[in-house]
């Protein structure tokens, strides 16, 4: 269930705008019903609905807008029919886009500063937790030196993306995946503290277990394909990898530097956020679905390194 941007109201099936990215009730869902602003950005080269009645009669109201509009100086097509189109009211995929984006950037921070530029840019690390933007980038960063990272996390994030989007409304799956991964990052760097282990840690695993935790809380008996062969229900790979994260925490082990206290933390407001949702909202996913996992849990292998080097969860 999600709020109607226009009107407020509580809708169980919400419809997701994918030209303005707004969420809204069945009587707001139409474009004109909620002054959607690909209105404005309509290209009509060649007058097809040009009524002819006055040509010296214009709408100036939807002139300054698109006069105003900062998407109209870009040298790409912003509007409903261009290619960014797709990403419009989907966060998913939007989020998706980023992750590579930021795997790119890491690359040429890489080639230009070396492990350090990358480190200082990309990596929360418990030597330096004062780097704000740290605690951001860090959630979309993967090691650059093995693409499964982020492949498995991809993988996860499409598959479950989706499904939690469609039923909690775009902004606030936008805000669950950033707040979970902020607050499993800053998990994993405090348990390392805790250890008297200094480490760093970046990737979306955090992010993509509390989109899992969410799932499993709204319908525990949803069949997954683990490694698209095995079928076995949600609730029972969140407590594997609920079961696994905690007996590497209690042994203090790393697994091949697979940061499990960002796994553990990021399921948790999954869960907590899932059963939020349930009491508030009583909405249910769909029934079955296929997912890819990978060695350690949904988030793929982990990072190289021991205790003290770069965790990737």
């Amino acid at each position: 269930m999600a709020t109607c941007d226009v009107c407020g109201k509580d809708e169980s099936m919400p419809y997701n705008c994918r030209h303005c990215g707004g969420t809204y009730c069945a009587e707001h869902r139409l474009p004109e019903n909620h002054d959607c602003s690909a209105l404005y950005e309509w290209n009509d080269p060649n007058g097809v609905f040009d009524s002819g009645f006055d040509e010296s009669v214009q709408n100036s109201g939807a002139s300054a807008k698109r006069s105003s509009s900062l998407t109209d100086k870009l040298p790409i097509d912003t509007g409903p029919g261009g290619p960014l189109a797709y990403f419009r009211g989907n966060v998913t995929y939007t989020v998706l886009l980023i992750m590579w984006v930021t795997f790119l950037f890491q690359w040429v921070a890489m080639l230009v500063g070396g492990q350090s530029l990358h480190n200082a840019l990309f990596t929360l690390s418990t030597a330096h937790p004062e780097y704000v933007w740290t605690w951001f980038t860090s959630i979309f960063a993967h090691s650059p030196v093995n693409i499964f990272h982020i492949v498995f996390n991809s993988i996860v994030i499409f598959f479950f993306g989706p499904l939690v989007e469609r039923y909690v409304g775009s902004k606030k799956f936008a805000a669950l995946f950033v707040i979970s991964g902020v607050l499993a990052g800053f998990g994993q760097i405090g348990i390392s503290m805790w250890q008297g282990v200094p480490s760093s840690v970046l990737g979306a695993s955090g992010a993509a277990l509390a989109i899992m935790g969410v799932l499993t809380v709204l319908n525990p008996g949803l069949k997954v394909y683990l490694y698209f062969i095995l079928p076995i229900p949600i609730w029972l790979l969140t407590l594997g990898t609920a079961a696994i994260s905690v007996f590497f925490i209690g042994t203090g082990g790393g697994a091949g530097g697979i940061a499990h206290g960002a796994h553990l933390v990021g399921l948790l407001v999954g869960l907590a956020y899932g059963e939020y949702v349930k009491r508030t909202q009583n909405v249910r996913a769909p029934n079955q679905f296929q997912l890819g996992g990978g060695p350690g849990g949904p988030g793929g292998p982990g990072g190289p390194g021991g205790p003290g080097g770069r965790r990737r969860f």
